[in-house]
């Protein structure tokens, strides 16, 4: 993986999103959908792209809900909605098709293994291991 795909995962599906400034600060810096996001904890990449698959009006309300909690920027604190609204229009949109198929894509193997199967496969593992440390039968030495 390229350094510039381990920075920016998703490519620059999200970049107007992400890069989007969402006020100053105390100092009067900007920050970004990008910065806040990592601020509180969230992985930015992974929440635009849960963001982009929500409709508009639930987008935004998750949006909203997850900038009134950053208190580094102050206009947030009364106008986190409007700026939420904002926002929302910058992310991509896709289609329930694509959605669909990027989910399955971020299903491993083992989510599709059942709970019996893990245990057939314990069994026949113990089963191997004890004939080779035991060794085969009827040797009598």
């Amino acid at each position: 993986m390229s350094t510039a795909n381990y920075l920016n995962p998703d490519g620059s599906d999200f970049d107007l999103f992400l890069y989007a400034t969402v006020g100053e600060d105390r100092d009067g810096h900007d920050v970004t959908v990008l910065s806040t996001l990592a601020r509180l904890g969230l992985d930015p990449w992974k929440e635009a792209s849960e963001l982009a698959m929500l409709s508009r009006d639930a987008a935004h309300d998750r949006l909203s809900s997850v900038l009134s909690g950053f208190r580094d920027v102050p206009v947030l604190l009364l106008e986190h909605a409007a700026v939420a609204r904002e926002l929302t229009r910058l992310l991509p949109e896709y289609s329930s098709s694509r959605a669909s198929t990027t989910m399955e894509t971020l299903e491993t193997p083992w989510t599709m293994i059942s709970g019996g199967k893990i245990l057939a496969i314990a069994m026949i593992l113990l089963i191997l291991a004890q004939i080779f440390f035991l060794g085969g039968a009827g040797t009598g030495e």
